[in-house]
């Protein structure tokens, strides 16, 4: 009868064992921060409003954004590489500004690159687009490219550098473990187009959003911001500096731009001034010559 009791009593204290081990929630595993890779983004003395309103932008998009103050391009830009082994940055984007018109952008791999110089057109920040479309701070993107990033090895090159600089590291302290919106990059006429779009998805809690994934039906896509444009001036072997192992052969600087407009525009002028005095060459060849039997009937009226 002891030995009933006792094994009885074993029972009931291994089944409260059991009913408290599964009243107990579970405890979500960490992820581990191994990708430690941190991006520097400065830029040029002379920069405009707008090029800072897209820093602020990539600052909301990057959690493993490291900002600095401006930097003087007169001593060069070797500095940079500096910098950014002393903030334990892996890449770094600088925006360098000329004429306080002309912004240029560079991405490159701390301390042994490759670097590439870009230049910055159509720039679109978010206050300026307004656009409906909106995402978690720190959230990670998921990044599509087009199908020619495949068809160079220079662009194979600026695919990888966009995949590193722009991809959030899994487990970032301040990353969000969400995936709510779409880095996309497509080249069109010889220039790399950067749009962002939030994954939106019909139902307003997630029990009704999981419903519309199982249903097999697409999400949409909604315009956030930023929209900028670059063309490829050249891609460089070192961090800022080394030999050009690429150079756009169709790109054409702005000021050369600006001169050649200048040009037309002057030829122009030039052609109406000709086509002037061509007219008034004309106007005098059809003056008629002083005749002089005009004034005979005048003087016999006067005898008379």
């Amino acid at each position: 009868m002891l030995f009933r009791s006792t094994m009885e009593k074993d029972k009931k204290v291994a089944m409260k064992g059991k009913k408290s081990a599964a009243l107990q929630p579970a405890v979500k595993e960490k992820v581990k921060y191994t990708n430690k890779q941190r991006c520097l983004v400065l830029a040029s003395r002379g920069v405009n409003y707008r090029t800072r309103h897209l820093m602020k932008d990539l600052e909301s998009l990057m959690p493993h954004y490291k900002p600095d103050v401006k930097l003087d391009i007169k001593k060069g830009l070797a500095e940079i590489t500096d910098i950014a082994e002393m903030k334990s940055c892996t890449y770094s984007i600088f925006f360098e500004t000329r004429r306080h018109t002309d912004v240029y952008m560079w991405i490159s791999r701390i301390p042994n690159g490759p670097s590439v110089r870009f230049l910055l057109q159509n720039i679109h920040t978010t206050e300026e687009l307004k656009m409906t479309g909106n995402c978690l701070m720190g959230s990670r993107p998921l990044l599509l490219f087009d199908k020619q990033f495949d068809s160079s090895p220079e662009l194979q090159l600026i695919k990888a550098l966009f995949k590193e600089v722009f991809a959030v590291p899994l487990g970032h302290p301040k990353s969000k473990p969400f995936v709510d919106h779409v880095m996309s990059f497509f080249v069109v006429d010889g220039k790399i187009w950067i749009r962002n779009y939030q994954i939106s998805e019909k139902g307003l809690t997630e029990h009704d959003a999981e419903k519309f994934a199982k249903r097999g039906e697409e999400p949409s896509l909604t315009e956030i911001g930023p929209r900028m444009v670059l063309e490829i001036i050249r891609i460089f072997d070192d961090s800022f500096t080394g030999k050009t192992l690429y150079e756009n052969p169709n790109y054409v600087s702005p000021t050369a731009a600006r001169s050649m407009e200048k040009k037309k525009n002057s030829g122009s002028y030039a052609k109406r001034m000709k086509a002037l005095e061509r007219l008034e060459q004309r106007r005098e060849e059809m003056i008629l010559p002083e005749d002089e039997l005009a004034d005979v009937f005048q003087i016999g009226r006067a005898v008379v």
